[in-house]
């Protein structure tokens, strides 16, 4: 059966189909091929493009290419848009702030926005803690330093990182990431101090083991470590994803972040919470830490925090924050007024929309979905997420899980040509991940649903 008859089966009949996703032609069009020929003139072959087609405009989970192809989106500008496209309030917000002030560095001339941004990060950060946070401009530069902060703070150097990590391109983060291909090959040296330890990816267990019965022995790897690979008296912090994104959305057992921290505090190692695609309502909690009960030492956001403006941030426990001394951290243009009054506005609408809410309906009708496609194709091997952050792992066979990295290839593409963006993600580049802006309608979610089910299916041969 073709996917428009399994399309049309599904919504039952003709006028059902594709109310949504409006591709007319072939991807790219006319005119974002004429715009791709122009890029590929003056911009670096590094940044190829995952969609052809050349943006109009987007508002909530809907956007629109300059060929007049409408598509479903549930990449979300890799996790950015969990308000949506063009929220209102937000693009209100910033046309009133852009005629007041631009820049002005917040450590020369002060403004009111960044402050309350930091009180309210604060407040909703898990833990009783006093804490503080400070802003930077992008996730690469919170990591970096969160890193300096804890290096200040323990007075120690080296820093544990995990198998399949990625905590973003600058040498330092570069370093920390743990997937070779694309982010590392050609860059190396890379910086000192970073030791990496297997992480809790049940389907491909490090240790050949099974949860439950397992004990979640992979969080004993590090205790291990501190014997074997880096003395406890010398390591600084543990930087973990709560649920690791371009590692392939692995979703590690409730026991084994509290775990984690039980051997952090034992030896004075401070834990840093990488939530850059996992904060801000992503996994059905403002933070991905509240569901296993975790106090981070140091917590580092960015993605949707400021609905696409560029803002980062780094908060924590307020003497671990107060570490540095006078102008030790800081930036021109970090914590810029434009991002704050984004992200105080984002900070709105996640409060009044409960779009954590929100995002455990789009989870679990996405996990439904896959999970019962599951049971009748070969090529998924595992289905699993926590809140709206979903992944799709593909595999050849499902006994050797031999990743099927070219297919998904091919079924990203598929889905494109019908009018749905989708990405993938994983350390063998075999997982299918969801990061749908949380604003996503029940409809136009179960149509992308149709479409992506009906590609799997095309590939899988059913």
């Amino acid at each position: 059966m073709s996917w428009q008859r399994q399309l049309r089966s599904r919504k039952g009949g003709s006028n059902g189909l594709a109310k949504f996703a409006n591709v007319k032609g072939e991807v790219p069009g006319p005119r974002s091929r004429a715009a791709i020929a122009v890029k590929e003139q003056y911009v670096p072959r590094a940044f190829s493009l995952h969609v052809p087609a050349m943006i109009a405009d987007a508002q909530g989970a809907i956007l629109h290419d300059i060929d007049g192809n409408t598509f479903i989106d549930l990449a979300g500008g890799v996790g950015v848009l969990n308000a949506g496209h063009c929220p209102p309030e937000v693009v209100s917000a910033l046309r009133e702030q852009v005629g007041r002030f631009l820049h002005t560095d917040f450590s020369i001339v002060p403004y009111e926005s960044y402050i309350e941004l930091a009180r309210r990060l604060c407040t909703l950060l898990p833990g009783k803690s006093p804490k503080k946070a400070a802003f930077f401009n992008c996730g690469a530069e919170a990591v970096e330093n969160a890193v300096k902060i804890a290096r200040t703070f323990t007075r120690r150097k080296g820093i544990i990182c995990f198998e399949g990590a990625f905590h973003g391109r600058t040498l330092l983060c570069m370093s920390l990431t743990s997937r070779l291909v694309p982010y590392k090959r050609g860059f190396g040296p890379f910086a000192p101090e970073v030791y990496r330890i297997p992480f809790a990816y049940c389907y491909r267990c490090p240790l050949g083991t099974t949860y439950p019965g397992c004990g979640v022995a992979c969080a004993d790897l590090l205790t291990k470590a501190f014997s074997v690979t880096l003395d406890a008296e010398d390591a600084a912090a543990v930087i973990v994803e709560p649920v690791q994104g371009e590692g392939g959305f692995v979703v590690p057992p409730p026991e084994y972040l509290p775990r984690l921290k039980q051997i952090c505090e034992k030896h004075g190692v401070l834990l840093i919470a990488d939530e850059i695609q996992t904060g801000f309502g992503r996994t059905g909690r403002m933070f991905a830490m509240e569901h296993c009960g975790v106090e981070a030492d140091i917590t580092t956001v960015a993605k949707s925090l400021a609905a696409g403006i560029p803002l980062s941030g780094v908060a924590g426990r307020a003497e671990v924050m107060d570490a540095p001394g006078d102008s030790a951290i800081g930036g021109t243009y970090v914590g810029n007024p434009v991002g704050c009054v984004a992200a105080l506005k984002v900070l709105d609408i996640m409060a009044k929309q409960d779009l954590p809410a929100r995002a455990r309906q789009v989870g679990e009708r996405f996990l439904t979905r896959m999970r019962a496609l599951q049971d009748r194709c070969r090529l998924i091997g595992d289905v699993r997420g926590l809140g709206a952050m979903v992944g799709v792992e593909l595999v050849r066979d499902q006994k050797t899980k031999e990743p099927a990295n070219t297919e998904v290839g091919r079924i990203l593409q598929r889905a494109i040509q019908r009018g749905v963006i989708v990405l993938r993600a994983g350390i063998y580049g075999s997982v299918i991940r969801c990061l749908a802006p949380l604003v996503i309608t029940d409809e136009q979610l179960d149509e992308a649903l149709d479409i992506l089910e009906a590609c799997i299916l095309e590939e899988a041969g059913n």
